[in-house]
């Protein structure tokens, strides 16, 4: 195990002092003890916690993780990021969140698609599904996102735009598409410069950007999900560790970072300072959009009780990824959760970054 405890400003000699009240402390412990014990048992080969609480900053690393700034591929915790570039758009007046996605897309029409707007695509109601039929097939070709994107714009739709809620990864790259429409730029350069560099975010890239990829820790695939290839010994060229797969960059899914880069990212939502989107913006990425009977989402954030661990309160908003990570921010408790490993998040029933996430939530 390594670890580190910064206090904004300096090193602190013990990671106990100011972090948490005396009394949670030992949920700490036991969220250490947690990942400790599934590295020892061989359940998960790399992970690193970061908690930030009033100022104070607690990282660990763990298994083969070199250091806390390891860097993880993030599942669909890529979202969130992708959307978060698509504002800064939206803060320049480019686009409203009831334009309707034909306006940008046009080819994008028939079958209730003339009703699907920006927000439906952000909220994941649009009716788009989560993967294509035809997802394997485009990953085993090496397909570029433009190519998941002409498919994604043709797929069929699940429902009509606004009346059921179904996660969806091909709404998040449409939306992507857009941005890239809008800008002229590529999702990993607006990424790029729309928020990792105003955020100073040095270890974090969307695809493999400037690393290569022996500097990123590796997923457990054996046991990941079917669309990325989990357990199929002939999707070695198209998983989630492949070249193709690292470098693709994947709106929905693609980004890689350390926990506390995503610390970082949080907190520009949480603090609100305007960095990246408008103070207003922020606020209105982490509040739900969705009509009572449905899911509650926010732009490109999970919101609510359900958006960290198991008692974070209803201000709380975060993302988790399949592959094996969790980072959420409750406001109300001052405090941010990162947890990144390298075991999938359908590996286990219940997941030790699940685990970890309900001690740090209930400290």
């Amino acid at each position: 195990m390594k670890r580190r405890v910064v206090l904004q400003g300096g090193l602190l000699a013990s990671w106990g002092l100011p972090l948490f009240a005396v009394q949670n402390r030992e949920r700490l412990d036991d969220a250490v003890a947690v990942l400790q014990k599934a590295v020892d048992e061989g359940q998960i080969t790399s992970a690193v916690l970061h908690i930030v609480q009033r100022g104070t900053a607690f990282s660990r690393a763990f298994g083969s993780a070199s250091n806390e700034d390891a860097m993880f591929l993030l599942g669909s915790i890529s979202k969130p990021i992708a959307v978060t570039a698509l504002m800064t758009l939206y803060d320049q007046g480019e686009f409203e969140l009831d334009d309707l996605l034909s306006k940008f897309l046009p080819t994008f029409r028939g079958d209730a698609r003339d009703q699907v707007t920006m927000r439906h695509l952000l909220t994941h109601v649009s009716g788009l599904p989560d993967q294509l039929s035809e997802n394997d097939a485009l990953r085993r070709s090496h397909a570029t996102l433009d190519k998941f994107a002409d498919h994604a714009i043709r797929t069929p739709l699940l429902f009509a735009p606004g009346t059921q809620y179904s996660y969806s990864s091909m709404g998040i790259l449409l939306a992507a598409r857009v941005a890239e429409q809008i800008s002229g730029l590529s999702i990993i350069d607006l990424v790029e410069r729309n928020v990792f560099q105003p955020l100073k975010m040095k270890r974090s890239s969307q695809g493999l950007g400037r690393f290569k990829i022996e500097e990123m820790v590796s997923v457990q695939t054996d046991r990941a999900a079917p669309e990325s290839g989990g357990g199929d010994p002939n999707a070695k060229d198209w998983d989630w560790n492949s070249p193709y797969w690292r470098n693709l960059g994947a709106p929905w899914g693609g980004t890689h970072a350390s926990a506390p880069d995503i610390a970082v990212f949080l907190s520009e939502f949480f603090n609100q300072s305007g960095r990246v989107v408008k103070p207003e913006t922020a606020g209105l990425m982490t509040s739900n959009h969705n009509a009572e009977n449905l899911v509650p989402r926010g732009l490109g954030w999970n919101v609510g009780l359900a958006a960290g661990g198991s008692g974070c309160s209803e201000k709380t908003f975060g993302h988790t990824g399949s592959t094996g990570t969790i980072a959420w921010c409750d406001p109300a408790a001052d405090i941010l959760c990162v947890v990144l490993t390298s075991l999938p998040a359908r590996a286990v029933a219940t997941h030790p970054r699940d685990v970890v996430a309900a001690m740090i939530a209930r400290g």
